[in-house]
């Protein structure tokens, strides 16, 4: 997906309309269960939790979801592809799909497809899809409250953009 098109898709799902946490059970409208679990995994390694709520606490695995749940079907086979081929380079690396790395072993795997590191060509599918997962990881946090909050910290958002001089401001 393009950065223009994931932007064209978040500005078309208002807050509202996000996934928000609730007592009712959560599942997935596209992913798989073991996709939506490696979807949780690698979104918090991008943004994890610091002095402030990661990824996974800003349930970044819905926003990913129901954005996929209402895209094009190639560009669902594109995410499910480079699933696939994360579970597969883990399995190859480690014996294991890659939630059942170490959080280790976890890391390692994604600098080694990582495109800011250049990795080898033979792994330009996984570095693909490692920046598609990062732009949505990012999109999702950001459109989020926790990610909002975040972006808003400060004050920096004002309370109105309206004229503040004396005698303008009403």
């Amino acid at each position: 997906m393009k950065r223009r098109d994931l932007l064209k898709t978040i500005a078309a799902v208002p807050a509202a309309a996000r996934p928000q946490a609730s007592s009712d059970p959560w599942k997935p409208a596209f992913l798989d269960v073991h996709q939506n679990e490696t979807v949780i995994v690698l979104t918090d390694l991008i943004l994890p939790a610091t002095d402030t709520p990661g990824a996974k606490a800003a349930l970044v695995n819905r926003f990913i979801d129901l954005i996929l749940s209402e895209s094009p079907v190639e560009e669902q086979g594109r995410f499910t592809r480079g699933l696939a081929w994360l579970d597969n380079y883990s399995r190859r690396l480690h014996g294991v799909p890659f939630v059942g790395c170490t959080a280790g072993q976890q890391t390692k795997i994604l600098e080694s497809i990582d495109p800011d590191r250049q990795p080898p060509a033979d792994l330009g599918a996984g570095t693909q899809f490692f920046r598609d997962i990062k732009g949505r990881t990012v999109a999702g946090y950001y459109s989020s409250k926790i990610g909002f909050d975040e972006l808003n910290k400060g004050g920096r958002v004002p309370s109105t953009f309206g004229c503040q001089h004396g005698g303008h401001s009403a």
